[in-house]
């Protein structure tokens, strides 16, 4: 699971609303590689593009990401990976607040569905490559 959420640059395959992502910088610091991804994500009529700051910790399984630029006040997500068993356990957070007080009112409406769906995509991709 964290090669899959590590895997940034493939969310626009199976990721809902990621229509693109472009990772502009790789840098690494010790164990840890940090990226910056330009995401790019479209719901019905909103688009919005945003800049984050990625830290991946494959010793740690760790994945923080931050946001640089864009829509969001504050943007942190936070992945953690327990191995258990023949799987593991997955660990999320997120925090955001939108700039934009329309956006937040928007968004919020429909985010249950719109985190769901997300989460059952990873599961999914998960499955998909366990398959192949």
């Amino acid at each position: 699971m964290y090669a899959i959420v590590a895997d940034v640059e493939r969310y626009p395959e199976f990721v809902p609303w990621c229509t693109g992502l472009r990772v502009s910088k790789r840098e690494t610091a010790g164990k840890v590689e940090i990226l910056t991804a330009e995401t790019l994500i479209g719901y019905k009529s909103l688009r919005e593009r945003y800049t984050s700051r990625v830290l991946l910790d494959p010793v740690a399984h760790t994945i923080d990401v931050t946001q640089t630029e864009g829509p969001f006040r504050q943007l942190q997500n936070n992945w953690r990976f327990t191995p258990e068993g023949e799987g593991c356990n997955v660990d999320f957070s997120i925090v955001f607040e939108f700039k934009s007080r329309m956006l937040g009112m928007v968004a919020g409406a429909v985010l249950g569905p719109v985190m769901t769906r997300m989460t059952d995509a990873f599961e999914s991709r998960a499955c998909a490559l366990a398959n192949q």
